[in-house]
């Protein structure tokens, strides 16, 4: 697995297959039947799995499932959106949790959107293109930038996969409107573990070191709550305190002659308290009504909470398919 957050971008999916065809076509010409040993070397190339993380996360979340796919000859990248993961901003007053600090402390992540994460997205599926198929997946607000990414960049991937994770649609734009959607009313938005004015601060801060019970409490039924505790503490080790408001503001629809092309999955979590599973299955509607020929395909995981299941077996196996 490698966690991609800089570097330049390659050429394209589309003059690499050209370079790979004069390639294999000075091969016929030299060699005569080394032109089928050539295409089918070309067929080999393996599949890049480029990885979205979430809300209050980074790349590091995929590292279970990552380290599986490259066992099983596949390329990963996990990718850290802007400020996030290698580049976490880490806010002075959290290291010394002085909560009224907190509140205040100037946060780099404010003005922060989608128009960022898409970019960074975007740049890693270009230098991944290059290299062969690319399946592209997102997990919770991840999912705004697959959908992004899919409408800039549909010649590049070979699947688009949303794993318990936003698909706004033209009823619901944004992830804001999406969490706010009634089919949302059974999650659980921890308004009371906020820190400081989110409007102001420009970010939705949270204190994954509270010792507050209270807290926890709610932190793990919106997270994890079939975890163990101690798993949970893990999780909360790798959970961020800043994530941009505008990233939920921003609008992020696929449009049907781009995104709606492309053939895509969505992973459905039956135990969701971020995002409801009721809501989950009224953006994989609307998705359908929108390209009533090419519809999502669904694999169920009944009981799984929105961080997945415990034992991401069945979640990578799912994966798996998606290089196909």
């Amino acid at each position: 697995m490698t966690t991609d957050h800089t570097g330049p971008a390659l050429p394209g999916r589309r003059a690499a297959m050209r370079g790979l065809g004069l390639a294999a076509g000075g091969a016929a010409l030299a060699a005569g039947l080394g032109a089928p040993e050539a295409r089918a070397e070309t067929r080999r190339r393996p599949t890049t799995y480029v990885l979205v993380h979430g809300t209050h996360s980074a790349g590091a979340f995929w590292l279970p499932i990552a380290r599986e796919l490259s066992l099983r000859g596949h390329q990963v990248v996990a990718i850290d959106q802007p400020m996030h993961g290698a580049e976490a901003f880490v806010p002075e007053s959290y290291q010394r949790q002085d909560l009224a600090a907190l509140a205040t402390e100037p946060s780099p992540l404010a003005g922060l959107g989608l128009d960022d994460y898409e970019r960074r997205v975007t740049g890693v599926v270009r230098r991944a293109a290059a290299l062969g198929p690319v399946v592209l997946v997102g997990h919770s607000l991840g999912g705004a930038s697959v959908s992004r990414v899919g409408d800039a960049v549909p010649h590049l991937l070979h699947h688009i996969c949303y794993m318990a994770a936003f698909c706004p649609s033209r009823s619901m734009p944004s992830p804001d409107d999406c969490t706010a959607a009634p089919e949302n009313k059974e999650a659980l938005i921890p308004y009371d573990q906020i820190i400081g004015d989110s409007e102001r601060l420009g970010v939705m801060r949270l204190n994954p070191r509270t010792g507050d019970a209270k807290d926890l409490a709610a932190l793990k039924a919106m997270m994890c709550a079939d975890y163990p505790d101690d798993a949970f503490r893990r999780v909360l080790g790798m959970v961020q305190t800043d994530e941009p408001t505008r990233a939920y503001a921003g609008r992020a629809v696929g449009r049907a002659e781009t995104w709606g092309r492309l053939p895509r999955t969505y992973l459905r979590f039956g135990d969701d308290r971020t995002i409801a599973t009721a809501l989950q299955d009224r953006m994989i509607a609307e998705a359908d009504e929108l390209t009533p020929r090419n519809r999502f395909r669904v694999h169920d995981f009944p009981g799984a909470s929105h961080l997945g299941p415990l034992d991401p077996a069945p979640v990578i196996d799912a994966l798996a398919t998606l290089a196909r």
